[in-house]
């Protein structure tokens, strides 16, 4: 069988993520590049070598991959390989906090999103009756644009898409702005079947840390680093989103 890699999560600019694949591939040859329609078949899939989740469903729903490490992204609101959610508005309501909101709507990607979903109920405490109600968009693009056309008053937006939007789609931030943030979490998790060896393992690592200094193939993407990483590092996010 084929092993797979895809990079689904930041693929803003699709030259620039065509580089990135065209570079692992260059060590891996045998491997090929998708860009998958359903994201969790892709991630629990046997074939797969290489792709980028989210941490929440690395932590409730794929128990089984590997955790191969995490990209560190030059964007404004990330540390390292930590990253947080911006939180967005319509101008017209800067200067307000994020307590004005109560009782307006918010806009999320989907309810197994760290940075769209559960970082926006974390700020709220978890009061699941802050908000009058909450809109599925399906991704933080469609977010943004249930802002511009009033469907939504408020979205946690992660500092990455944010940056990257900026540079390559300004039009997608075009009467917004930002009145606060959410904490640090860890950066998306770079992950690889169960089934991948030590070895290729250990491999991967060495060549997305090989690649993270390639500026022809970084910058673009805004990769400042790579770090190799385990789920141990993704528990913070459930003791985060546990409690009540």
């Amino acid at each position: 069988m084929t092993a797979n890699i895809a990079f689904p999560m930041y693929d803003v600019y699709p030259a620039a993520t065509d580089a990135l694949a065209a570079a692992v591939l260059r060590r891996f040859p045998e491997a090929h590049f998708l860009r998958p329609v359903e994201l969790l078949p892709h991630w629990r899939d046997d074939t797969l070598l290489l792709s980028q989740t989210c941490g929440y469903p690395l932590m409730t729903q794929l128990p089984e991959v590997q955790v191969v490490g995490q990209f560190h992204y030059l964007a404004p609101g990330c540390e390292e390989g930590n990253y947080r959610s911006k939180l967005v508005i319509r101008k017209g309501d800067e200067g307000k906090t994020l307590e004005a909101f109560r009782g307006r709507i918010a806009a999320s990607n989907s309810a197994d999103s760290q940075s769209g979903y559960h970082a926006l109920r974390n700020s709220v405490a978890h009061d699941d009756t802050f908000f009058s109600s909450l809109v599925w968009t399906g991704s933080h693009r469609q977010s943004l644009n249930a802002l511009q056309n009033g469907v939504a008053d408020i979205a946690a937006i992660d500092c990455v898409s944010l940056a990257l939007f900026a540079r390559y789609q300004p039009e997608a931030l075009a009467g917004l702005a930002i009145i606060g943030e959410t904490a640090l979490t860890p950066g998306l998790p770079l992950i690889t079947s169960s089934h991948t060896s030590e070895k290729t393992l250990a491999l991967l690592r060495d060549v997305l840390g090989e690649i993270a200094t390639e500026k022809e193939i970084a910058e673009p993407l805004l990769i400042g680093g790579f770090t190799p990483a385990s789920r141990r590092d993704y528990e913070v996010i459930l003791t985060a989103s546990s409690y009540a």
